[in-house]
């Protein structure tokens, strides 16, 4: 005889693959991944994307737009049509979000209150980080600054200099607090990564300034990918501790009452008692007090209670809900489809009749499911999600960026593009 031990019991792919494209659709799985905005302008290409999307607004604007425009940032930059280091690093950065800025403010005479409304929602958020976080209000805080002293270059360095003092001891302090306090989250290590980046760039753009030696960048890189490959492990670590998973309990059979007495019944089974998450956001449910009087036909109070007990999730108290919640103050909650009760008197009072599964990947990041598998199958989803997640994240492109090589590194630092505003002819009909 064999016998099969708890290393065996093995989910199939299938299953596997369920529960995650179940995350992904809730959209719970997290992304740390480098802001694309943050990598094109932090880069050798930082100068050709510049031109690019001065091109693309100006030809997106009418003839008298176009005007309003370049007078706009001449006027924000100092009088001047042209940027010193304009076309690199973080000073393209800086333009880049002025040009935005100031292309929105050309259209805001037609614009609604909803795109007013919009505009201020986006801009709580600087490369996928929040703004109101220490790291996100230093980068906003710099870069509002660059466009009105980038072409006095002491007053570029001496700003650049007392900014990248207050970013370094914010990196030092957030990264203690991962490490060493058990703050890690997606959230923190996203912050980490955006500053991290921004903070090497920095540096970078100090060198050209002549303001700091060459060896101050490359030890910054250097100190950044260690770090990374730290943080890595623990946020790897981080995510087995954290997702959690138990399936959806398959079907029982309703239990029938044989003892004799005053409140003895008919004992015809319940059929049809179910909740399902496959039709999200598209059926409404009944209030709590049409739920009861429903329920009152054709059963009693107190069962009315365990089947309501039995098909909440979350903390629900109404009727048959499932919540999906996430990270970011994000929270969605989805509405699941009522079948019909028949033929009730009694039924059973198993406490998992009708509940669904849940994934739970960190903490405000969960999800009900209805994927059914054997329980014993638990611990290998969650260890087959961790990786699943981990290479969702991109890391490959989070590391490349501190781990360029030499030849590219020591290019970036030689960078010297200026910028040049010209007024583009093209208008749209």
């Amino acid at each position: 005889m064999i016998l099969l031990g708890r290393s065996l019991c093995l989910p199939s792919p299938a299953t596997v693959q369920e529960l995650f494209s179940v995350a992904r659709d809730a959209n719970i799985i997290p992304d740390i991944s480098l802001d694309p905005v943050l990598t094109t302008f932090l880069s050798m290409d930082s100068s050709a994307a510049l031109q690019h999307q001065y091109a693309f607004l100006q030809q997106s604007m009418s003839r008298e737009q176009q005007t309003e425009f370049s007078l706009s940032l001449t006027g924000q930059l100092g009088g001047s049509s042209r940027v010193t280091y304009g076309g690199v690093g973080v000073v393209a950065l800086a333009l880049s979000m002025l040009f935005d800025q100031v292309a929105q403010q050309v259209r805001m005479q037609r614009s609604t209150e909803r795109d007013l409304s919009t505009q201020s929602s986006q801009a709580k958020r600087i490369f996928g980080i929040s703004t109101s976080s220490r790291i996100g209000l230093i980068i906003q805080s710099y870069l509002s600054l660059i466009p009105g002293i980038a072409n006095n270059q002491e007053k570029m360095a001496e700003t650049t200099e007392l900014y990248d003092n207050w970013l370094k001891l914010e990196l030092i302090d957030h990264y203690e607090r991962m490490t060493t306090k058990k703050r890690m989250s997606s959230v923190s290590m996203q912050q980490w990564l955006t500053g991290a980046a921004f903070h090497l760039h920095m540096r970078i753009h100090q060198v050209r300034l002549q303001s700091v030696p060459l060896g101050s960048a490359e030890s910054l890189r250097l100190s950044y990918k260690m770090g990374l490959s730290r943080l890595v492990q623990g946020y790897t670590a981080y995510l087995r501790r954290n997702i959690q998973e138990t399936a959806a309990p398959g079907p029982r059979k309703p239990k029938t009452r044989t003892a004799s007495g005053p409140r003895h019944t008919d004992t015809s089974s319940i059929t049809n008692v179910t909740c399902s998450i496959n039709q999200l956001f598209n059926v409404s449910l009944a209030s709590p007090s049409t739920s009861t009087d429903r329920f009152n036909k054709t059963t009693s109070s107190n069962s009315t209670a365990e089947i309501s007990r039995s098909c909440k999730t979350h903390g629900s108290r109404e009727g048959f809900g499932v919540k999906v919640s996430k990270g970011n103050d994000n929270t969605a909650v989805g509405i699941v489809n009522r079948k019909t009760l028949t033929n009730s008197t009694e039924y059973s009072r198993e406490k998992d009749v009708g509940m669904l599964g849940l994934l739970a990947i960190e903490p405000l990041r969960n999800v009900s499911h209805n994927v059914q598998h054997y329980p014993c199958e638990s611990p290998a989803i969650q260890q087959a999600l961790v990786t699943r997640i981990i290479n969702a994240q991109d890391l490959e492109r989070n590391r490349n960026f501190f781990l360029c090589p030499e030849k590219v590194f020591h290019s970036l630092l030689r960078q010297r593009n200026d910028f040049e505003l010209k007024t583009e002819t093209k208008t749209v009909n």
